[in-house]
């Protein structure tokens, strides 16, 4: 499998964007100017997102994928199904990426015994047959639903909603949209988490309806080395909500860790 990439910026230390579930590379727009100005900015798309193919690999081959497509060194940033990827490929390659920042991201999307910092297994079953029934009309609802309690709701929601309406390719297949939903259902990261050894700066929403801050609080508990950088007034998408912040926070980020290492 090899994913496609876009790349933004020509000098710099390597920073991978991974989306998360539904929406492409394009969900990175807002911020990745910013980081641009810092880093070589890889935009990594999902396979059957952004009009790319999809081989139906399942998510550790995907995963793998996300580690082939990038030099080693990067820092790969992975939001919600983007972070559970980037978990991964993570606990995969030890030693290939330099850091990981994990935004809005959870071990484990649904509730399990053990696991109340989650989706209500219900909610996304439900959510999977409205998906199947319209997926464009569902997207829509969903970007909306998943800025609520943000202090920028508004905005974020417009700009993922103007992304979702105006991207050239259109929505990703159904069956690309079903394989998300189901990893979502049934990926578990927990017991792989006290083995990710690579620095990682977790980034989440205060107001994230869509997956609790206690799943952001549980990963930089439990990383081996870590931290946790709340966006107190946003929800699941704190990248857009406030980039500058979230820019700042990555660069300071990945430039303690590289004077660390000298």
């Amino acid at each position: 499998m090899t994913l496609a990439v876009s790349t933004l910026g020509a000098a710099g230390p390597d920073l991978a964007l991974l989306h998360g579930w539904g929406l492409g590379a394009g969900a990175w727009d807002g911020v990745a100017g910013l980081l641009a100005e810092r880093f070589r900015v890889h935009r990594v798309s999902l396979p059957g997102y952004d009009g790319s193919a999809d081989d139906g690999a399942d998510f550790a081959h995907t995963a793998a994928a996300v580690t082939a497509a990038l030099p080693a060194g990067t820092t790969l940033c992975g939001w919600s199904l983007g972070g559970m990827l980037a978990l991964a490929a993570a606990a995969a390659r030890p030693g290939h990426f330099a850091r990981l920042v994990l935004v809005g991201t959870t071990p484990k999307f649904v509730q399990a015994e053990g696991w109340a910092c989650a989706q209500e297994p219900e909610n996304h079953a439900t959510f999977t047959r409205a998906v199947a029934q319209n997926a464009a009309a569902t997207l829509t609802r969903f970007v909306m639903l998943f800025n609520q309690g943000d202090d920028k709701a508004r905005a974020v929601s417009r700009a993922l909603t103007t992304l979702l309406v105006d991207n050239a390719a259109g929505l990703p297949p159904a069956p690309v949209l079903a394989k998300g939903l189901d990893w979502l259902r049934d990926v578990d990261l927990r017991a792989t988490v006290p083995g990710v050894t690579t620095p990682t700066l977790v980034v989440h929403g205060g107001h994230d309806p869509l997956m609790p801050i206690a799943a952001g609080e549980w990963l930089a508990a439990t990383l081996p080395d870590a931290r946790l950088e709340r966006f107190a007034g946003s929800a699941h998408a704190p990248f857009l909500a406030d980039p500058a912040h979230f820019a700042r926070a990555l660069a300071g980020f990945c430039e303690a860790g590289r004077s660390a290492d000298r």
